[in-house]
């Protein structure tokens, strides 16, 4: 193990400390949760980094969406042309790309596997493999069934985890609900996975297998820091009991993949309206940021840059150290992960792909630890998306979810920091999973 990988692994204990710190109730914290849920990280990770079957399975999974993503971008290029082309790629009329644009080439990709994802819960595929993940987290980290259901749910799916808990939602303690709201925000959905491949694929041709293995790392990641910062003081109904998913199965395939690809295309209104609304607002912010700012930097003499992506890695910087970072890239990774917190992580893993474009990065292992500790939804949208999602599913608990909503923010970055300190332990130079 080099240096980095020693300082990955005590980030792993500085980000449970610090999660400590934070606890509700630092005397009834069930220890046993949490060293069961990093081992099963570091199981996962040992799996997918050191042993060689699963370096090969990896690789096959990361494979498996090069070509789904492929099949992905015919029904983007026959609706939009050469507006559809990737930088650098020519179609068979011989027409060349316009460069990157969002709109066009990255964001369509969602109503596909929103489709894909319908069809797989008609095909009992998807249910089958939540399951599978549920009983692990139910038998060896001892939560209840119903957390355990919801939090292996989102390794597949992002705001729909709630439904397959939907009965067990109105008896939940509040402790189970922090555990499913950062669940919910330190992992991503399937349906945007493609959108991130297609960001960094260019200058990271691993990514794909790279976010599927984050999906699976982050879940008890978030499980961990849930029950640090929130830990459970009451007994709930599920504890120990194997919950079955609950959801409406379409009548037939094609009602599924119909349905399916109408959900995507409402997600893909709710990601275009966040990105206009939010990245309009902290243009706004940085601008008034900037003035205030300059008078300071006049009258005292500093040389600050005044915006929120810059604080915001100043506070990360720190936490970016401790996860195995050089301190030659630290402060880089330490801003997009910090605007992550406010931008969205759809901005974030683009600003990623800009710094490896650039050359930016003196280490690939920075971009491995950026891309797992970027790998979730742990930001304001995504707090007020999930708890009032999930506030209307059972309104008799919202008052509960919006109080504890911060909690389970914080327990979902730290988790995601974890993540990237857990692959930060694994990775090396020589690993062949850099590509």
């Amino acid at each position: 193990m080099g240096i980095n990988n020693f300082v990955s692994f005590l980030g792993i204990l500085v980000l449970a400390g610090f999660a400590w710190l934070c606890s509700s109730n630092r005397k009834v914290i069930n220890w046993h949760v949490v060293l069961w849920g990093i081992a099963l990280q570091f199981f996962f990770a040992i799996f997918i980094f050191i042993l060689p079957i699963g370096a090969k399975f990896f690789l096959f999974v990361n494979e498996v969406v090069a070509v789904v993503m492929d099949s992905a971008m015919e029904g983007t290029k026959f609706l939009f042309g050469r507006l559809a082309l990737s930088p650098g790629t020519t179609n068979e009329g011989g027409e060349t790309s316009l460069g990157f644009i969002l709109a066009f080439q990255a964001l369509p990709t969602i109503i596909f596997f929103s489709a894909l994802v319908g069809a797989l819960y008609y095909l009992r595929i998807m249910p089958l493999m939540i399951r599978g993940f549920a009983s692990i987290f139910t038998r060896l980290m001892r939560i209840s069934g119903a957390e355990s259901l919801c939090a292996a749910s989102n390794i597949f799916v992002g705001v729909e985890s709630a439904l397959v808990v939907r009965p067990h939602l109105r008896d939940m303690t509040n402790s189970e609900l922090v555990t499913i709201l950062s669940a919910a925000m330190a992992t991503i959905a399937s349906t945007v996975l493609a959108f991130y491949v297609f960001l960094l694929q260019g200058e990271f041709p691993t990514i794909a297998g790279h976010l599927v293995s984050a999906s699976l790392l982050s879940a008890p990641a978030a499980v961990v820091m849930a029950k640090l910062i929130y830990p459970e003081t009451e007994k709930p109904r599920t504890l120990g009991v194997e919950v079955k998913p609950h959801y409406e199965r379409e009548e037939n395939l094609i009602m599924a993949i119909v349905n399916g690809a109408n959900s995507g295309m409402r997600y893909l209104g709710g990601i275009v309206a966040l990105l206009l609304a939010f990245l309009g607002i902290l243009k706004l912010l940085d601008i008034t940021l900037g003035l205030f700012g300059g008078c300071l930097n006049n009258w005292f003499g500093w040389d600050f840059e005044w915006t929120f992506s810059s604080i915001l890695g100043y506070i990360f910087y720190p936490f970016t150290l401790v996860l195995g970072v050089p301190p030659s890239d630290a402060f880089e990774v330490a801003r997009i992960i910090g605007e992550r917190t406010v931008a969205t992580e759809l901005v974030s893993y683009q600003h990623l792909s800009q710094l490896m474009a650039e050359g930016r990065l003196s280490d690939p292992r920075s971009a491995i630890i950026a891309s797992y500790a970027l790998c979730g939804f742990a930001h304001i949208a995504s707090l007020a998306i999930f708890v009032g999602g999930i506030g209307g599913l059972v309104p008799e608990r919202l008052k509960d979810l919006s109080r504890l909503g911060f909690r389970a923010l914080l327990a979902a970055t730290l988790a995601c920091l974890m993540t990237g300190a857990v692959a930060g332990m694994f990775c090396s130079r020589a690993s062949i999973l850099l590509g």
